[in-house]
């Protein structure tokens, strides 16, 4: 992100040094807003709908209700993608509930202005050589939180459990952690959703036991079946993670990657798995389909 971008701050483009929010905003003393994050392609915003539509579900979950209709939102987007001259990016949409005081209970009837924030820029979220080569993750020692208490629905501003398993990750020589939940269960990693492939057939954690269900993993799973793949959203555990044939990952930021080792074990031969490249080649070609 150069110097001189533009950000757009509550009904404002200004240059990125000069993007305030006040030191009251709730987002910033209690991770009270949600965000997403969108995919340029072209200067074109990829899955437009289903991330906007996403992102108003959110506001409806917290109860914050947003001053702005999906098609000024997205007007505002392309306005940012115009002015930075954009073409390949990330998009970074931001909601708080807005500025009050100290008090962790927010004023009744909404009467505070929600806070909206909008950051376009370029995005390299991992080098060349993972999607080349594979990249390597870990189980985290954190326990995914329970939809009963957050439901990962909702893309909070409260990242913290993330940010402390990615740490953990890098600090053991990984580029991603992977979430159990308090049963053992697998669930999905920091900022991706985890496949797995057995026996040619294709796994993945059902929705139900708390995990985002991602808007890339919608659109792979339809890929796959299209292909004619065996895809099966069902529960599993570590021990088939570690057996696996292949594992990938996927998210917004991501797109599809490979995970070629696991807590230091070789996924199969350690290298990205055919089936893995042929999805890989497949969400590419549909991202051109759809931006050029």
């Amino acid at each position: 992100m150069s110097n001189d971008s533009i950000v757009y701050v509550n009904g404002k483009y200004v240059h990125k040094n000069e993007a305030l929010v006040s030191v009251f905003d709730r987002g910033l003393l209690y991770g009270d807003g949600f965000f997403e994050g969108i995919r340029i392609y072209n200067g074109k915003i990829f899955m437009c709908n289903e991330h906007i539509d996403r992102f108003f579900d959110s506001a409806k979950f917290t109860n914050i209700i947003l001053n702005y209709s999906k098609e000024e939102i997205v007007n505002i987007i392309y306005k940012l993608i115009e002015v930075n001259n954009i073409k390949d990016g990330y998009i970074r949409l931001v909601a708080t509930r807005g500025s009050y005081n100290l008090g962790l209970t927010p004023p009744k009837d909404n009467i505070i202005n929600p806070t909206l924030i909008c950051i376009v820029s370029d995005i390299t979220l991992y080098d060349k050589k993972f999607y080349d080569n594979g990249m390597s993750a870990v189980f985290s020692s954190f326990t995914r939180v329970s939809p009963s208490m957050l439901d990962p629905q909702c893309k909070s501003l409260n990242y913290l459990l993330n940010i402390l398993a990615k740490m953990e990750a890098g600090n053991r020589g990984a580029q991603e952690a992977i979430f159990l939940n308090s049963n053992g269960i697998v669930t999905e990693c920091t900022g991706d959703n985890i496949f797995i492939i057995k026996d040619s057939v294709i796994y993945t954690p059902p929705s139900y036991i708390g995990i985002l269900n991602g808007i890339t993993r919608i659109l792979v799973i339809k890929i796959l079946k299209d292909l004619g793949y065996d895809v099966r959203e069902q529960e599993f555990t570590r021990y088939n993670v570690y057996t696996a044939d292949e594992c990938f990952l996927t998210g917004t930021a991501a797109e599809v990657i490979g995970v070629v080792n696991i807590d230091g074990r070789y996924v199969n031969d350690g290298n990205v798995g055919t089936h893995t490249r042929i999805i890989m080649n497949e969400y590419k070609k549909y991202i051109d389909s759809v931006c050029n």
